[in-house]
């Protein structure tokens, strides 16, 4: 993990809301409707470096999976740039290079299921001229058995599989168009937990004997700790502190990262102290002035509900936070809480 391979500059994605029936009528009479944009990403930036797993966690609709699918060229951004190794992964609002795959969240979802397992791991390879027609069977068959199917099962279709074994037909999808680089778009939040940890193995597994380089996006931190190099957080569309994941988890830096590691259940035996976030999450069609997070957070001062935290680098880690250094000793040790 040396050479900087892909880069999210200033990435921000705005949406327009729907319009309500009351509203398109007053604008189809000429009256005046107010439109706000909701923006899910605010200027994100970040690099991955080759052969590196990144983490992305944050609370449901963070713009968790919005980001993660601007990285890979579904979604195109309203500004700033992805470049993998200097060369822009989306064109002209579309995606450009075959280099990095996704694998989403519900694979039933995500399978066609008309169509048989070996075509829809084969269709891809095919589309992009990377097989021959008379090999795609055993191509298929292959790719299945490299993620703990049997290769007959190319023949089957999506319903004649478990949650698990159709995650596992995603990833070989994924991986059969020969990606360097594969965004995880919580691929085990559908599934039972003893499930889950075999899909992280396979993960592990693959990144090793593939080479491969990973944003892995995930509500549950301690999948995210498991598989990670490093850890980058979102709350309300920005990235407020990003860093290795073991140092993270041991000494945040951000009082949002230090309450979502404080709330991770833990194995081990007294009493334990839990205290939820106070608040709830704003609007993100009128998010706070200044630093988002300040209406829940213990440490905010009045320069926080005026000023909007740059991200700034201490030490090993990027933080958006104006008390990012005065930090209390009550708050740093979330590991050991």
């Amino acid at each position: 993990m040396t050479a900087e391979f892909l880069e999210a500059k200033a990435l921000s994605r705005d949406f327009a809301p729907r319009l309500s029936v009351g509203d398109r009528i007053a604008a189809l009479f000429g009256g005046a409707v107010e439109t706000r944009a909701l923006r899910a990403v605010d200027d994100v930036s970040f690099t991955i470096a080759r052969g590196e797993t990144l983490g992305l966690v944050g609370e449901s609709g963070c713009g968790k999976s919005t980001l993660g699918r601007m990285i890979a060229g579904i979604l195109p951004p309203t500004r700033g740039t992805v470049m993998l190794e200097g060369a822009p992964v989306m064109a002209r609002g579309r995606k450009v290079t075959t280099r990095i795959q996704t694998v989403f969240q519900d694979p039933y979802a995500s399978l066609d299921p008309r169509m048989l397992i070996g075509k829809t791991i084969a269709e891809g390879p095919l589309a992009h001229r990377m097989i021959a027609k008379a090999d795609a069977t055993a191509f298929a068959a292959r790719w299945l058995e490299t993620v703990g199917l049997d290769g007959d099962h190319a023949a089957r279709y999506p319903h004649q599989f478990s949650g698990g074994q159709r995650q596992r037909v995603a990833i070989a999808r994924a991986l059969a168009m020969a990606p360097e680089m594969l965004v995880c778009d919580e691929p085990v939040a559908s599934l039972d937990v003893s499930i889950q940890a075999q899909i992280i193995n396979l993960f592990l597994r693959l990144r090793g004997e593939l080479d491969l380089t990973m944003l892995f996006i995930s509500h549950d931190l301690g999948v995210v700790r498991h598989l990670s190099d490093r850890v980058a957080v979102m709350y309300l569309g920005r990235a407020v502190e990003l860093g290795p994941s073991a140092q993270l988890y041991q000494a945040p830096r951000h009082p949002y990262t230090h309450a979502l590691i404080s709330a991770v259940p833990k194995l081990k035996s007294g009493r334990s102290r839990f205290a939820a976030i106070a608040g709830e999450v704003p609007s993100p069609l009128d998010p706070p002035s200044g630093c988002v997070f300040h209406p829940r957070c213990p440490l905010s001062v009045a320069r926080c509900r005026v000023e909007r935290p740059p991200p700034r680098v201490l030490g090993d880690r990027i933080v958006a936070c104006h008390r990012a250094e005065e930090m209390p000793d009550v708050l740093r040790p979330a590991a050991s809480a």
